[in-house]
């Protein structure tokens, strides 16, 4: 992709994450002034030294302290700015309740989107989930499903993170139409998200490969997972942030599924002996279903159980141009970069 710099300033949200510090990267690298925001500026130096290992930020990188809860910092950091990358949202991690996700999620995009509306911000790109677009489970594998679908939150099964991204990508949709200013939105909706790490502070898709390789899963759940490498996600972002006619538009970004059992037996046969420990046996749901009585993470993902959806990505690559690598390729420079960091 051709720089379209042209002196430019981004703000990228949540400069610590996965997906933002790969996008500090791509922003550098194509010339662009870029400012992020962390909740702590003493994460700063962390951040600068995992971007610098991919290219030399210079004077180009500069650092505000923003939190999604607080109103403080944020509009600081949209001013002058050209756009917005706004990838900042919480994970949560096994049984969070509902508010600890939906809370920073929807009322931090809010911030976001008000501070760049005063701020005169041309378009803001928001980093939403494929969990916001699932078709009702009574259709069952009649995929592939695409973005103009939105997950009913009154469906049994939906877990706290579906209802924290489905919310905060709502709000984004509804501020921006009733604003009536002249900043454009648009979404991208990646599944799980692999490929190299830039730092040590690995994501949780990330940690899932890691303790595949550890052995740390005894047996293989029957899970499917819709997968993007972070390097064809940014890529996304950055086309859709300048691109007039990603305005207004949701994009799906993903590549192929992978059931569980295939994201192993893809590590042992290309990995060899460095995936020795990676587990062979697969887990009858019964099994899966009790250990979730006991295992706060496990119980979040029992309702997925045996679900493996299919997503088309036409729109992006008609509109944008957009490809992206098979979820294989993703999964092994994944895992050869978290044995090479020390991390597996």
């Amino acid at each position: 992709m051709n720089s379209t710099a042209n002196g430019n300033v981004v703000l990228v949200t949540g400069g610590s994450g996965y997906v933002s510090g790969w996008a500090l990267v791509a922003l550098l690298k194509q010339g662009y002034r870029v400012r992020t925001t962390v909740r702590s500026l003493a994460r700063e130096a962390e951040v600068r030294a995992a971007v610098a290992r991919q290219v030399d930020p210079g004077d180009r990188l500069s650092f505000f302290a923003a939190d999604l809860l607080k109103d403080e910092g944020w509009q600081p950091a949209a001013d002058g700015a050209d756009f917005i990358v706004h990838v900042a949202s919480p994970m949560g991690a096994g049984d969070s309740k509902g508010q600890d996700l939906i809370r920073p999620a929807r009322e931090g995009t809010l911030r976001v989107l008000r501070a760049g509306a005063k701020a005169g911000v041309k378009r803001v790109v928001m980093t939403s989930s494929l969990v916001t677009a699932l078709p009702p489970a009574s259709q069952g594998h009649v995929a592939p499903t695409d973005e103009t679908v939105w997950t009913d939150l009154t469906a049994k099964g939906v877990n706290h993170y579906t209802h924290s991204k489905t919310l905060a990508e709502q709000a984004a949709w509804d501020f921006v139409r009733q604003s009536g200013g002249g900043m454009t939105l648009a979404t991208v909706l990646p599944g799980i998200i692999l490929g190299p790490v830039l730092g040590r502070d690995i994501s949780a898709s990330l940690e899932l490969v890691a303790r595949l390789l550890r052995g740390e899963v005894a047996r293989l759940p029957r899970l499917g997972f819709s997968v993007v490498d972070v390097r064809d996600l940014v890529d996304l972002h950055l086309r859709a942030m300048v691109a007039p006619e990603a305005a207004g538009q949701r994009f799906a970004g993903t590549s192929n599924s992978l059931w569980m059992a295939d994201m192993a037996r893809v590590l042992r046969d290309r990995l060899g002996t460095r995936a020795a420990k990676v587990p062979t046996r697969p887990a009858p749901d019964f099994l899966v279903r009790v250990a979730a009585l006991f295992n706060r993470e496990l119980r979040q993902l029992t309702g997925s159980l045996g679900q493996r959806r299919e997503f088309t990505t036409a729109k992006a690559e008609r509109l944008l141009g957009w490809r992206a690598r098979p979820a294989e390729e993703s999964l092994v420079d994944c895992a050869e970069s978290l044995l090479r960091e020390g991390l597996a």
